[in-house]
């Protein structure tokens, strides 16, 4: 046993003794570290302006819909130039616009309308940075250590991702909304200047890999056209289609059910108020930051088919369980294991991804996944909202139904079942 887990502690260490791997896992977690601090100096500063909630939901929104629209350019032109750049100028680019918006609140002149078009260049730019960061792995560590570098990645993202809110709450506090700005600008500045330290290299074939999928076809150079080949390149493998469809309906069900309905869940099903959605919350996060760590210490390829089809029936079961139980002990244990099939999946089929589709179009294919993800989630906070009106129960039971199809559907398919 003791063997077997320091066998597992080495390889998940593995991709941190190469330097390049360590800036990318700096710069990545001080990017998300920001991101948190410019959520929290946005909410704070409209509401401060304002004292409208509605504001803030269209400055919020200013922020989410260049981000979403402009994805797909960004995996383009990631592949087009390279991730690693792409990401060193973003980074620039949101220290420049944070410092500057943190300065001018420093002035007292700030308005809403500023705030409005701070947000929007704020997710435009951003677009740029997110397919990056997602394609930029496999020219950084070698294909066996995708796996433990995702996994290691997935860490940063979550502790980043709890600290960037927690610290800028703290900082306003203390201080005033512009300084959150300013400190903001600090993180995406050392970010610029981590990536830009990165050495990527071509990743390594492994033998007896799955072989990639072909080459997208580049019929013209121009944005559009670019676009259009990486669209074609992932319908057109019934593996990527899969995927696509796997991850598009996990956000529909994590999306409503995990927000809406975790808030249902603890307040009218629980009744254990604000202490049991918090407790709903932490499960969650630590079973996937524990399923993380699971599936980046082990060793060999899973066939990544059956695991994702696996995946949705694990999920189904979990809110099935949800839907029936009125027991806080019960849902926060059925929470934790949900999370960590989350996190323990989530490593191999982002590796699977990586590994398998070819380097010159796969920032346009993991573009693809994220608006399908930005587009999915709205709707399911509202269809969720309105089947929670009389109790958690039937938004359970209709999200459970879903993946349990979902995973009937992906075990009929040859294809998918052979993925690995």
């Amino acid at each position: 046993m003791a063997t077997t887990l320091t066998s597992a502690g080495t390889r998940l260490r593995a991709p941190a003794k190469l330097p390049a791997f360590r800036m990318l896992w700096l710069g990545q977690s001080l990017s998300l570290l920001g991101d948190g601090f410019s959520y929290i100096a946005f909410s704070w500063i409209t509401l401060s302006l304002t004292q409208s909630t509605l504001t803030l939901g269209y400055v919020l929104a200013f922020q989410a819909v260049p981000r979403a629209l402009l994805t797909l350019v960004g995996g383009s032109l990631s592949d087009k130039w390279s991730p690693r750049t792409l990401m060193t100028l973003s980074s620039w680019a949101r220290a420049v616009l944070m410092g500057g918006v943190g300065l001018i609140g420093m002035t007292g002149s700030l308005t809403v309308a500023m705030l409005c078009c701070a947000a929007a260049a704020f997710g435009a730019v951003d677009a740029f940075f997110q397919p990056a960061r997602a394609s930029i792995l496999p020219s950084v560590v070698a294909k066996e250590q995708l796996a433990p570098a995702n996994a290691l990645l997935a860490v940063g993202t979550k502790v980043s991702s709890v600290l960037g809110p927690a610290v800028g709450g703290m900082v306003v506090a203390l201080s005033d909304a512009p300084v959150a700005f300013l400190v903001d600008g600090v993180c995406f500045a050392l970010c610029g200047l981590c990536v830009s330290r990165i050495r990527t290299a071509a990743a390594r074939d492994e033998p007896g890999e799955a072989a990639p999928a072909p080459a997208a076809p580049e019929a013209g150079d121009s944005l559009f056209t670019r676009m259009r080949a990486g669209l074609r390149y992932a319908l057109e493998d019934p593996r990527i289609r899969s995927i696509l469809v796997i991850d598009t309906v996990m956000t529909f069900c994590y999306a409503g059910t995990f927000t809406v309905g975790f808030a249902t869940l603890a307040k009218v099903d629980l009744h254990g108020g604000s202490a049991a959605l918090g407790l709903l919350n932490g499960a969650l996060a630590g079973g996937a930051l524990l399923g993380t760590l699971v599936g980046g210490s082990l060793s060999g390829l899973p066939r990544v088919g059956l695991l994702i089809a696996g995946l949705a029936g694990w999920l189904a079961a979990g809110m099935a369980v949800l839907g029936l139980t009125d027991s806080t002990v019960t849902a926060f244990v059925t929470v934790l294991v949900m999370g960590f099939g989350i996190g323990f999946q989530g490593v191999f089929g982002l590796s699977w991804i990586q590994r398998t589709i070819d380097p010159s179009v796969l920032s346009r294919v993991i573009s693809i996944d994220m608006v399908l993800g930005y587009a999915i989630a709205p709707v399911s906070l509202i269809l969720c909202g309105g089947l929670a009106q009389g109790g958690s129960g039937p938004m359970f039971a209709v999200s459970g139904a879903l993946l349990a199809l979902t995973a009937v559907g992906l075990l009929s398919s040859r294809a998918v079942r052979g993925m690995r």
